[in-house]
């Protein structure tokens, strides 16, 4: 990655002799060499001359002041919302740059994200206020520059509503910040779309609509050139015009090339483009806009489901939240590589980013590993929801004050179209979510269904059908009165706002109420109507609603919802709550910092439920061994049989977030009958216990898709052999002796000294064989050089709640995590884990130079 001081040296010495073709890079990383303040919550008023000297401190960016804090039991008023940290507090960022620009140039600043309130000032002046903390913006740097000289660029941050979501936030300038330095004559900053209207096999057709922005007093006369090139540099296609664009006037240019056999963008294989877009003036180029883009098609269809590039396919989906666990809301990059790699292995092919957008490099990874992506704007509408409790807001508190009781109606409309500008290129969103849930927060749509407010119903409102027939649901939503700002007219505008920025894909909602929102301006503004835990309904839906694309998007990862998706051809897929466990939203007793719904857990560690999801979602044969104690179980044995059974045969088709107590160890009692569950794709498996069988059983005979056996404790080896396809494959549990040391794992030996590359260390106990010990916990201490920046330890419970700045941590089920980031410095370094009483570990690492300086390398950090 370029330091900033090296882009800013290259600006000066290039622009100062200045011709008409430029090749100095019209982006450039805008993250290093911030100072940070923290002021006090009641300094909302304060200005960059009320902090002191001794109050900065150097950061870089992204930055998450929040994460650093202590997790304490005395932050319990907010806690469901915040995660026992508190976040409040006013932020100063400031920099100070020099940038030479010549009189035909212009500079803008790019921030992907800034937890919240924001506003921005140059040299003193204010450039604009920008409340919103999870859509991007931009600001003109050009009237206020002093050119050639030192600038100062400043940042105030007010979360002094510190509890303002239902989740862990974050607070600060928490995404990337960019400098963008243009010609008079210019693309605008996320100036360009690319959509592929024609795909098949043999060639595609690529639309280009670009802006064109003419800030000269004079009209001026130009080439508008887009190249296509493959990921290896390939050049495929291009095309060019001549345009008249008059002074102070912007035109839009829409262009269309043709790919012959082109590469296809898709799940398995997701293939990019390049698309280059260049200004021409006068044979010299004054500007380029590149943009990565896939060749794809999509297609829902309310009877078939989902296409992707004419393949009908499920979307096997979970939704995430922003946080990366102990780095807080300014998750590098490769961090969400590492979640997202796991996840892939596990079968997932889509991510709903929940409840609001994502960053514009996690896109990035989603485009480059192939997920598909809901892109979701809101998560409240007209009426804030309760922080703390979700539905309707049933008490109103200062720290709690968001988006939707201060600036929705205000900044609604330019908040979505700036996310959609910013995110619209990237193949890998394939939907437009105006809202989550939004129906509690009107009071009128819960009460027409008649789950609520009904005293002749008393059914269970995950479970049940709609009480009330479309007919009676009319005529509530007739009799009931409406709300100043109705959910159906917010919803079309919605709507409305999107399609008028793209019409290539559809627009749709997560619908906790889709029985009445069905019959509202709500559901018939959308494309696809989303079911939120609603499975039961989908059957109601479709043969109601048939002309109505109807999917999950929101369910729990259990075997019963991805069983009624299988089951319909109509229901294109789903979207697990949750693919990772996430800060905040708490629904247990300290301790506890956040929401252990995750298939994947804080620290990237892979839970129960994941296994269960493999089974389903993938085709190579793969078994996960799980054993619990009868007494913590949910299993019994049958007195008839003698086998394994469900205490509870039904209790699977309703089972809720949290998958049921089990470990994947084999150290009990000697003689203690064990449960032990399989989750398997094997159509057959034989369990044996040091060699000797226990018996074959068939997938067959489980409705909930595990298997089950009773095995009497014996010190050894349980091992599963199952069949699939014809293959045979093994899966192994080990009885595990005293722990004897740790060993450590890391993902990448090799790391740029570039400030942005991670490694994740993996701690974990083993006995003296070196077999992992996961029923035995103890502390490790980590030693770490100056050469790595630290960016915290956890060992992925919800339960522990030590500061993440610690460098030692107790483990879970004997393991912990490491997380490093490279600094400037390059050479051989060694990080070290010691355990009292244990043997010790140490792994080297190879931090090297940055000697490509890669401009496609952006930046992430807390």
């Amino acid at each position: 990655m370029k330091n900033t001081y090296i882009i800013l040296l290259s600006v000066i010495l290039f622009w100062g002799c200045q011709s008409t073709s430029s090749k100095v890079e019209r982006t450039s990383d805008f993250n290093f060499d911030w100072q940070f303040a923290l002021l006090d919550i009641n300094q909302k008023e304060s200005s960059l001359d009320d902090v002191t000297k001794d109050e900065w401190k150097n950061v870089r960016l992204p930055h998450d002041w929040v994460i650093g804090n202590d997790y304490d039991s005395a932050n319990a008023e907010f806690a469901p919302a915040t995660g026992y940290i508190y976040g409040g507090g006013i932020g100063w960022y400031k920099k100070t740059f020099n940038l030479d620009i010549t009189k035909n140039q212009k500079a803008f600043i790019l921030f992907d994200g800034v937890y919240n309130q924001s506003t921005v000032y140059l040299n003193g002046q204010e450039l604009g206020f920008h409340p919103y903390g999870y859509s991007p913006f931009y600001y003109d740097l050009t009237p206020y520059l002093k050119n050639g000289k030192e600038n100062t660029l400043a940042v105030k941050v007010d979360h002094s509503n510190f509890a303002d979501s239902r989740w862990y936030t974050g607070a600060g300038i928490y995404r990337n910040v960019e400098l963008v330095v243009t010609d008079k004559l210019h693309i605008p900053v996320w100036g360009s779309f690319i959509t592929t209207p024609e795909v098949s096999e043999e060639k595609a057709v690529v639309s280009i609509i670009t802006d064109i922005n003419n800030s000269y007093t004079i009209n001026k006369k130009a080439i508008i050139k887009t190249e296509l090139y493959t990921q290896s540099g390939k050049l495929v296609a291009e095309v060019s015009e001549e345009k008249l664009i008059k002074a102070g006037e912007s035109i839009t240019v829409a262009q269309e090339a043709t790919i012959e056999k082109p590469e296809l963008w898709g799940v398995d294989n997701p293939n990019l483009y390049l698309a280059k877009t260049k200004i021409l003036v006068d044979n010299g180029q004054i500007d380029e806009l590149t943009n990565n883009f896939g060749v794809r098609s999509i297609k829902f269809d309310a009877d078939s489901g989902f296409f992707l590039n004419g393949q009908n396919m499920k979307i096997k989906g979970v939704c995430l939240h922003h946080d990366g666990g102990l780095v807080g809301t300014a998750v590098p990059k490769d961090v969400w590589r590492r979640r997202l790699q796991v996840l892939k292995d596990g079968g997932c092919n889509a991510i709903r980013i929940a409840h609001n957008p994502g960053s514009d490099e996690f896109l990035d990874l989603c485009d480059e590993m192939g997920f598909l992506v809901q892109d979701e704007f809101f998560d409240e509408w007209d009426n804030p929801k309760d922080k703390r409790w979700n539905q309707n807001e049933q008490s109103k508190n200062v720290e709690t004050e968001g988006y939707a009781s201060k600036y929705f109606l205000d900044y609604a409309e330019s908040d979505l179209k700036a996310v959609m500008l910013a995110h619209r290129n990237h193949p890998s969103i394939f939907q437009w979510s105006i809202g989550n849930e939004i129906e509690w927060t009107y009071p009128r749509i819960s009460q027409a269904t008649g789950f609520f407010n009904n005293m002749n119903w008393n059914g269970n409102y995950f479970w049940s059908k709609s009480p009330y027939s479309i007919e009676k649901i009319r005529s509530e939503l007739k009799r009931l009165p409406k709300r100043k700002n109705d959910i159906g007219s917010t919803a079309s505008k919605l709507a409305k706002w999107t399609k008028e920025l793209d019409t290539t894909r559809p627009v749709t909602a997560n619908c906790i109420l889709p029985s009445a929102s069905h019959e509202t301006d709500y559901g018939k503004s959308l494309d696809i109507v989303g079911y939120s835990y609603r499975r039961v309904l989908y059957d109601y839906g479709h043969k109601n609603y048939p002309d109505k694309v109807i999917m999950g998007t929101e369910n729990l990862a259990q075997y019963h919802e991805w069983k009624a998706i299988m089951d319909r051809p109509f229901i294109a897929g789903t979207f697990f709550w949750t693919g990772i466990n996430y800060l905040g939203e708490i629904r247990a007793p300290w301790p506890n910092k956040g929401n252990d719904a995750g298939m994947i857990d804080f620290a990237g560690f892979p839970k129960p439920s994941y296994q269960m999801m493999k089974t389903l979602w993938t085709d190579k044969p793969h078994t996960f061994i799980a054993t619990q104690t009868l007494s913590k179980s949910i299993n019994k044995i049958d007195k008839k049989s003698g086998k394994m059974v469900a205490k509870n045969p039904k209790a699977w088709e309703t089972a809720l977030w949290e998958w049921h107590d089990v470990n994947n160890h084999w150290n009990y009692n000697e003689g203690e009958v064990v449960s032990v569950e399989l989750y398997s794709n094997c159509d057959e498996i034989e369990l044996f216990l040091n060699e000797k069988s226990l018996g074959k059983r068939t997938l067959a005979e489980f409705d909930d898709h595990i298997y089950k056996w009773a095995v009497p404790f014996e010190k050894g080896v349980l091992s599963a052999i199952g069949k699939k396809d014809g293959k045979t494959t093994e899966t192994k549990l080990i009885t595990a002796g005293k722990p004897v040391a740790v060993k450590l794992e890391i993902d990448r030996k090799v790391l740029s000294n570039n400030q942005y590359d991670v490694a994740h260390v993996v701690a974990q106990l083993v006995d003296a064989q070196g077999n992992p010990v996961t029923n035995v916990e103890r502390v490790i201490n980590f030693e770490i050089p100056e050469y790595l920046r630290d960016l915290g330890v956890d060992n992925g419970a919800n339960t522990n709640i030590q500061n993440h700045t610690l460098r030692k941590i107790e483990t879970d089920n004997g393991r912990a995590l490491l997380v490093l980031q490279s600094t400037q410095q390059a050479g051989e370094v060694e990080v070290k884990a010691t355990v009292d009483g244990l043997s010790s570990d140490r792994i080297l690492l190879s931090i090297g130079e940055d000697n490509d300086k890669k401009d496609d390398i952006v930046a992430e950090l807390n």
